[in-house]
């Protein structure tokens, strides 16, 4: 099918530099404000549990409480995922292919999606909430701060999907310090009103949800106001908002990948919770709130610079750019590799560090630093792994980034985590985590070096939305 070319509605020079400029320059300039958002981003959960963990009298049971939520978090994350790094990928490759009116379909279709999940998941969480939280693995003591937080979280679910989802679109486009801006805006707001309103106030677990609403609603009005200005080289339009099947296949058929690695950690958190609290109690499940928060730490630089990058691969993939695609790949491989392995290293080593930031029982602290070096073992090597995905997802090769996305939480984490306990006990749980990774790792650098060659001499193939 012939590609429709039309001049950008905005000043056109912002995108053009991600297949012109200097490799080395321009990952920098891309990768470091995506890893500042990514960091800046998590501070919305971990300050939370951070004021949480040393509320007077009950911060520990309220910090368990809280960390039952996280699954239902991240399934409200993971449906931002599904339209915006679905969507955003395609929209760059149809930027490197100067057809501006078809990034801006792909932009109004995922807009679209964003509102039908957001009152779709509010509505069935709130709902099923108690339900849900015990599944999750809640107890009859934690139950009433992880009802407390999540009741009012639910109530800013568009604010999320719409500053999540939509500021992808924004580092899409070249411009990843004003996506850095978005998520700064509210996480600076929430880091200042979370003492307020859980101290000041005497809120408790409330005050923090309630804070971190507000700080997504201000990251989504800037989000949106960027989307809809003449700063932007595609825009929001109204037109392109009702969804059309074709478009909105192809999101879903790039956006499952990612869908599916965010949703089936919440699916995670669930067996890990439910298999510590089974094995051990509510101090077990103590450690994989604080733990799940150092492993953000770690994850999300190397989240932050893969994804920072994306847009470099799309582009110059659409471009027919193939040497800035490989350069691209072979200098964020080898960063992301050695930030896991030194971040890991450090929790490892040092675990105790950690701890002491999210608690001062002093159980809940020496028990978290006796299993923390056992869960954090794989993380060491998972930079490749991650940065074998995102480039899957940026060269629009939605069924090998879907293979992967299941590979390590789907077909190896959760079976561990159910069959290892029943041998090991309550440390069975534990183990799970490092045998996973260090599996899914292997076995993703042999599907890469298999598949990568093949896609990249079939770069002139239609593209899924042609």
């Amino acid at each position: 099918m012939e590609t429709v070319k039309k001049k950008g509605p905005g000043s056109i020079k912002q995108d053009e530099k991600l297949g012109s400029a200097p490799l080395g320059k321009l990952i920098i300039e891309m990768a470091l404000p995506a890893v500042a958002a990514q960091i800046i981003n998590v501070l919305y959960n971990i300050v939370d549990r951070i004021y949480i963990g040393h509320i007077h009298g009950y911060g520990d049971m309220a910090l368990t409480g809280v960390g039952v939520t996280f699954p239902i978090l991240m399934v409200i994350s993971a449906f931002s995922a599904f339209a915006g790094m679905g969507g955003a990928p395609l929209a760059s490759i149809q930027l490197g292919k100067k057809n501006y009116e078809k990034a801006e379909q792909i932009l109004g279709n995922s807009v679209g999606m964003l509102l039908i999940f957001s009152v779709i998941l509010t509505v069935v969480f709130s709902v099923f909430k108690n339900p849900i939280l015990y599944a999750f693995g809640a107890s009859d003591t934690t139950i009433v701060y992880a009802s407390q937080y999540i009741s009012i979280y639910l109530l800013g679910t568009i604010f999320v999907q719409f500053a999540v989802g939509l500021n992808t679109y924004i580092s899409g486009q070249g411009n990843a310090k004003t996506a850095m801006l978005s998520v700064l805006i509210g996480a600076v707001t929430n880091i200042v009103l979370d003492p307020i309103f859980i101290f000041v106030f005497g809120m408790g677990v409330r005050g923090a949800a309630l804070a971190t609403i507000i700080s997504q609603a201000l990251s989504a009005v800037w989000v949106i106001r960027f989307l809809t200005s003449k700063k932007s080289v595609i825009r929001i339009r109204k037109k392109y908002v009702r969804l059309n099947a074709k478009t909105v296949g192809s999101i879903a058929a790039l956006g499952v990948s990612p869908f599916i690695m965010q949703s089936t950690e919440s699916l995670v958190m669930i067996t890990l919770n439910s298999g510590l609290q089974k094995y051990g109690g509510d101090l077990y499940v103590g450690t994989m709130s604080i733990m799940s928060s150092i492993m953000q730490l770690i994850i999300v630089p190397v989240q932050g610079v893969s994804q920072g990058v994306q847009p470099i691969m799309s582009y110059n993939y659409g471009a027919g750019k193939l040497d800035r695609v490989k350069g691209t790949f072979i200098r964020v491989v080898s960063v992301c590799l050695a930030a896991t392995i030194i971040l890991a290293g450090i929790a490892i080593t040092y675990p105790s560090i950690y701890a002491k930031v999210f608690t001062a029982n002093t159980d809940l602290i020496e028990l978290t630093c006796s299993v923390m070096p056992i869960y954090f073992l794989g993380i060491t090597v998972f930079g490749i792994q991650m940065t074998c995905q995102s480039t899957f997802l940026a060269l629009g090769e939605a069924k090998v980034s879907l293979i992967i996305a299941l590979l390590r939480k789907v077909i190896l984490l959760i079976p561990l985590a159910i069959i290892l306990p029943k041998f090991m006990g309550v440390m069975g749980v534990y183990r799970a985590e490092p045998i996973a990774d260090f599996s899914s790792v292997t076995i993703t650098v042999i599907l890469f070096i298999i598949t990568a060659k093949k896609i990249l001499r079939n770069e002139q193939k239609n593209d899924m939305i042609e």
